[in-house]
This record gives C-alpha cells, sequence and structure tokens, in this order.
C-alpha cells in the first residue's frame, strides 16, 4: 500500500503522541529510511546511538537500526524497556561469527586480547574484551600494549585498515564482511571519480573497496588530500565542514539523505547506487506506531551474557 503525506503526517502525529506517553525515545541509524531519520530524537552512527542509549532519561527506548544495536541498547540500559520495531532487522556481518566461533579461535591464541566490532550478538560481546566502532577502532587497538596478540573480529575491511594505521603485526582478523559493504567494489569507485574528478572521495572502512582506497592514495593514483577513509558520523561532519561542493560516497545509500539535508548547496554522488541493506529499510512508520501502542518487540538480553557483554561495551564508550 502507498503511504500518501496525509498518511505519513497522521502517524507522524500519532507517533509523537504515543512517544509522550510512554516517555519514549527514538533512536535511529544513518541508513534508516529518510522518514524515520526524520523523527528521530538522537540520529547518528552506533557509537553515538550508544552513547544516547546510555545518557537518556527515557523509559522507553524505540531503536530503529538492526537487531544487535537494540541488543547494546538493551544490555546498557537493563532497567529500560527497549523497542526494537521488526525483530527480521538482523545484520549479515554480525551473522558471520558465533560465540562458539570466537571460543575456538581464542583457544588456539590464548592470551590474546579480543576486540569486536559493535556489529556483533550479545553472545559475541560477552566473548570480547573490547568493543569498538568504526569511528574508534583504531584508538582502541592504540590504547591496547603493542607487543600484546590481538584478536580483531569480524570485519575484514576495517580490520585491515585498523592494521595499516595502528601498524600492528601481531593482529589477526577474522574472515567476515558486511555484504552490502563488501559489495562497493574498486572498480566502481574509479568509474566514478572519473566522472567526478573534482569531487572528494569518502569511503567506509567496511567497504570492499577500502584496502584498495589505502592501496591506490599511497601509490599516488587517488590524491590523498581528496580520499577520507571514515565512519559514518565522521562523513556527515566532514561534508559539513570542507570546502568541497561534490563528493562520491561509498557506504550505504542510505546516510545520503542526511547529508542533503545538512548541505543542500552540495552533491553527493553514491559510489554504489545498489548499497542498500535491506535491513535497515525494515522499519517503516507504521511499525514504529505499533511498537509504541502494543510494545513490540522487547528486546532482552540474559543477566550474565549483558554483564560480560557490559565490560567490552563500556569500554568502546569511554575510548574515542
Amino acid at each position: 500500500m502507498t503511504v500518501t503525506t496525509e498518511m505519513k503526517s497522521r502517524l507522524i502525529e500519532e507517533i509523537q503522541e504515543w512517544k509522550i506517553k510512554r516517555n519514549a525515545v527514538l533512536l535511529a541509524h544513518n541508513y534508516e529510511l529518510p522518514e524515520i531519520q526524520d523523527i528521530a530524537d538522537v540520529l547518528g552512527d552506533s557509537l553515538a546511538l550508544a552513547r544516547a542509549a546510555v545518557t537518556t532519561d527515557a523509559e522507553v527506548i524505540v531503536f530503529c537500526g538492526v537487531h544487535f544495536m537494540a541488543e547494546t541498547a538493551a544490555i546498557l540500559n537493563p532497567e529500560k524497556t527497549v523497542l526494537l520495531p521488526d525483530l527480521e532487522a538482523g545484520c549479515s556481518l554480525a551473522d558471520s561469527i558465533t560465540a562458539s566461533q570466537l571460543r575456538e579461535w581464542k583457544a588456539q591464541h590464548p592470551g590474546a586480547v579480543v576486540v569486536a566490532y559493535v556489529n556483533t550478538t550479545a553472545d559475541v560481546k560477552a566473548e570480547s574484551d573490547y568493543c569498538c566502532t568504526s569511528s574508534n577502532a583504531v584508538d582502541i587497538v592504540r590504547s591496547i600494549q603493542e607487543d600484546q596478540e590481538i584478536l580483531f573480529l569480524p570485519d575484514m575491511f576495517l580490520g585491515s585498515f585498523v592494521k595499516k594505521e595502528t601498524g600492528r603485526e601481531n593482529m589477526h582478523i577474522w574472515m567476515g564482511e558486511c555484504h552490502v559493504h563488501a559489495g562497493i567494489a574498486p572498480h566502481q569507485v574509479e568509474t566514478v571519480i572519473t566522472q567526478y574528478p573534482e569531487a572528494e572521495l569518502l569511503v567506509h572502512p567496511e567497504c570492499g573497496c577500502s584496502t584498495s582506497s589505502m592501496y591506490l592514495m599511497s601509490e599516488g593514483v587517488l590524491p590523498e588530500e581528496k580520499t577520507h577513509i571514515l565512519s559514518t558520523g565522521n562523513m556527515l561532519k566532514h561534508s559539513k565542514t570542507s570546502s568541497a561542493t561534490e563528493f562520491i560516497v561509498a557506504t550505504e545509500v542510505g546516510i545520503i539523505h542526511q547529508m542533503e539535508k545538512q548541505n543542500p548547496d552540495k552533491r553527493f554522488i553514491p559510489a554504489n547506487r545498489e548499497a542498500i541493506c535491506p535491513f535497515m529499510k525494515m522499519i517503516t512508520l507504521e511499525k514504529v506506531l505499533a511498537a509504541l501502542k502494543e510494545n513490540k518487540h522487547v528486546i532482552t538480553v540474559p543477566p550474565e551474557t549483558a554483564k560480560k557483554a557490559k565490560l567490552a561495551i563500556d569500554r568502546m564508550i569511554s575510548i574515542g
């Protein structure tokens, strides 16, 4: 069914009413549908949303993102109600490693410190020493003693980026990937750069083109001053402060909505127009309203798992 402008307005009005009734806050990721981004109380990347979940006074957190994000909010707020409007909103990257696989990997490297990207399940976080996001992964790895062996998981592209930035030879990387970011290929980026030679290139470190972008920068193929490997939050900051008027964006295309809102006089070109995460597009206005009215769907984490996972998450929030 097509949702008309009038229907959207009514839905938004009703959502605002129910937010007041429930003393609820709406947190949304930068990749969500435009109409979800527009009604969010807090819009951001995983780190910003985790910090917002800690500081909110609301009794109910409606998380417009994917399952692992809602789990993280539930771990940080055991006394609050955390709702995920669609239980099917998962993550291919989080699915690329299980807790049992991590335990096996740890057994092969006794004494290693485990750094887990926040895109992981609560069970995996509970087996980890640190969590990180793309915006503070380098800072977290640098905070660990240089002679300490590190297991970094699950994203191989982010891991490769962090390893290069820190120069850590004793860092092992799990071979997982986000299928959307992995699909942004180097040849696609090079084609768009040829079409827009004056544009700055903004690359998310999860992308399949991130490693090649670093290599091409070192070889002088990509101009270093115009190529930036950034988290989604830092992409937004950079696009606001840069004097450039055109940007090629190598990440999930949902972020371009916010970029265009914040910079109406600038142009943003997706490196791959098909880089769309189906999980991030599952949450709609209708589902947000149903979550508030019907308490759908409450996300909980077993206390023992939450206790262990919280140690790693707290370290993530405190660094970078």
